[in-house]
């Protein structure tokens, strides 16, 4: 019994296939459009790649032979998105461009702009690698928040944005981390002057403070004589500047051992 629902199944298959294969060299462009959408709306619901797939080869056939007819900008809008649903994230954008550029005032214009830039935010990679993609999602995801205050996708754009300037931030801090851990202080305590300046709100911030004193502090107790006081004097502005935005830190044991150093230190003076 189960050997013959096999069978009845693969010979449906393969008949179905053999269907398809024979749609696409068709020259009826209805049937074909039908079919793209029926599969492209099936390959949604069934997160079925396959189908996808399918309805792309007859989207592309057809789409050009629509241009400027009444169906032009819902194949147009179809191709884009199914680009998209495929994980087609350096296609889909140039779609979604496209579509926006033959068809400004549709009502998938909204819709359009947030799934093109959420294409480049699917592009972006590991914060420790060439952040240009996660730029570019930032700037694409700005451009739908300004355009559409209100709109369907602003938590989703919002909370994307957030997550891409956060990458950017740990890739800001790890670098000067980086200079600290190598001991290249004076690099260290210039990296992270700039990230505290730059990235006012990172919840890197307490950390990137305390870095910076420990990279003035170490770089201070390592100097030659003539230059330790000045040193050791900067970096207890440093210890202050802590101090005055996280009394209650969790570096303050540290920092308060460091403390007595240098004070031990500038005794000597």
């Amino acid at each position: 019994m189960k050997k013959g629902i096999l069978v009845l199944g693969l010979l449906l298959m393969t008949v179905s296939c053999s269907e398809y294969q024979q749609l696409l060299k068709s020259t009826e462009t209805a049937e074909k459009y039908t079919a793209a959408e029926e599969l492209y709306n099936e390959g949604k619901a069934e997160d079925s790649n396959k189908k996808l797939r399918k309805s792309l080869r007859l989207l592309e056939q057809i789409e050009p032979e629509f241009r400027g007819k009444p169906q032009g900008e819902r194949l147009v809008f179809l191709l884009a998105d199914t680009y998209y649903q495929l994980g087609d994230y350096i296609n889909a954008p140039f779609q979604f461009q496209r579509f926006l550029q033959l068809y400004p005032n549709s009502q998938k214009a909204e819709e359009a702009t947030y799934k093109k830039a959420s294409s480049h935010y699917y592009m972006s990679p590991r914060y420790d690698l060439d952040q240009t993609d996660t730029h570019k999602a930032i700037e694409e995801l700005q451009v739908y928040l300004n355009e559409y205050p209100e709109g369907e996708f602003v938590e989703s754009a919002n909370e994307k944005a957030t997550e891409l300037r956060i990458k950017l931030e740990k890739k800001a801090y790890e670098i000067a981390k980086q200079y600290h851990h190598t001991e290249f202080y004076k690099a260290a305590i210039a990296s992270f002057n700039n990230f505290i300046s730059d990235y006012p709100g990172s919840p890197f911030r307490e950390d990137a403070y305390y870095y910076r004193f420990d990279s003035a502090y170490k770089l201070a107790i390592n100097s030659f004589q003539f230059l330790m006081e000045e040193r050791l004097e900067e970096a207890k502005e440093f210890y202050k500047a802590y101090k005055k935005y996280y009394p209650e830190g969790e570096y303050i044991p540290q920092l308060e051992d460091s403390l007595s150093e240098i004070d031990k230190r500038l005794q000597n003076f």
